[in-house]
């Protein structure tokens, strides 16, 4: 007999990649070495401060559960960063701590999407987006980005694909998975565009800190009304520890709190007395360290696969990603990346995963891995596109 399960489930998609993680993790359980360049997760292990801070809540008892909205020295923590990085005044009120990323992601959504009523967002980008935008009964319009706008929404493009369902925007800088940025010309002009239409603007700046040679503009800096989602995975290497957070508008707070009590209670605990060591000077310095190490992974990356004929019109300047079109080599991207995985030991994610303009002749690699480990990883694929034919797998 057949379970029935909701259609909100039945319409949102796996993650294509984790076919390819399933059998890279065989390969290498086999015996085969296996260069993982498929997961969008720092390779570093989280800072040791952090980490030290993190026991000494355990071992001082911090277990239980915390307000809704977070502990009030981690936001005045957060405000203290907006300050120190964009000089922004920032109430600590209007910061609300969530179970990662995601769970910023889930308020707002909760808060702003009624049913059939819909965000626009760029294709390609990161595919929970929409999918969340699903399990509220709401809906992702895909507007279709290219290099020629940097694979970012532009006021011009919702002017053009507005409509009566339409209710905001939802935008990333930098983005998954092309690492673009939008200046702050461009916010601004995004934010004039969807308060001219009574629309939301929410900008994913999960990838800030880690940006290379050009800060990344908040949002906050052109528009208070606006809703940022921000997570600790990224710039402060926290995945594990599920911990992010929401800035919004002081008249959203009391919806979001409420919101907050519901869904989830309480972000982790422990993970916010951790995440208190972010931001002293000797964690920052780690930090900074590392950022260093992305902008040298990408400065080698980026020109050597684009010698091997990958096409990566516009340069990343931010998060970890390159978005490479693979359309002068022939076939889908799915079998291009199975290809590697099986004959090189390579794993890299297949542009399916991250919506559907021109998504089978995409695929992103993520450069999370050292510099020998790359190295290697350049010369395999190079080895590989010798015996690549498109219609093989």
């Amino acid at each position: 007999m057949v379970p029935s399960y909701s259609a909100r489930s039945r319409a949102i998609e796996p993650f294509h990649v984790m076919a390819l993680l399933a059998r890279a993790n065989q390969l290498q359980a086999d015996g085969n070495d296996v260069i993982h360049l498929e997961i969008g997760e720092p390779d570093f292990t989280t800072a040791a401060p952090i980490v030290a801070a993190g026991q000494a809540a355990l071992a001082n008892g911090h277990t239980r559960y915390t307000a809704a909205r977070g502990l009030p020295a981690l936001r005045e923590a957060i405000a203290g960063f907006y300050a120190e990085r964009y000089r922004l005044n920032i109430d600590p009120q209007r910061i609300l701590i969530t179970p990662g990323g995601s769970g910023a992601l889930l308020l707002a959504t909760s808060l702003l999407v009624d049913p059939g009523k819909h965000w626009l967002l760029a294709d390609p980008g990161y595919p929970c987006n929409r999918h969340f935008l699903r399990l509220v009964e709401g809906a992702a319009q895909l507007v279709p980005v290219g290099p020629e706008v940097r694979y970012q929404l532009t006021a011009d493009l919702v002017e053009r694909y507005w409509d009566k369902d339409s209710v905001g925007a939802l935008v990333a800088s930098p983005a998954n998975p092309t690492g673009t940025l939008l200046s702050r010309d461009e916010l601004g002009g995004l934010s004039q565009a969807l308060k001219a239409r009574g629309g939301h603007l929410v900008v994913d700046e999960i990838y800030h800190g880690l940006t290379y040679g050009v800060d990344a503009a908040s949002v906050l800096e052109v528009d208070d009304d606006a809703f940022v989602l921000n997570s600790f995975s990224k710039y402060f290497g926290m995945t594990g520890w599920r911990l992010g957070w929401l800035v919004a508008p002081p008249a959203a707070f009391a919806e979001l709190e409420k919101l907050a009590q519901n869904l989830y209670i309480s972000a982790p605990s422990m993970a916010q007395y951790a995440a208190l060591a972010c931001f002293e000077p000797d964690t920052l310095e780690i930090l900074e360290q590392r950022r260093h190490a992305f902008q040298q992974r990408r400065d080698f990356l980026l020109p050597a696969l684009r010698e091997l004929g990958f096409k990566i019109a516009v340069e990343p300047e931010g998060a970890f990603y390159l978005y490479a079109d693979i359309s002068a080599f022939g076939g889908d991207a799915f079998a291009f990346c199975q290809h590697f995985l099986e004959t090189e030991h390579v794993a890299f994610t297949p542009g399916l995963d991250f919506g559907r303009y021109l998504a089978t002749q995409h695929v992103r690699f993520s450069y999370t891995q050292d510099l020998p480990r790359l190295q290697q990883a350049v010369e395999r694929i190079a080895r590989g596109l010798k015996t690549w034919r498109p219609h093989a797998l």
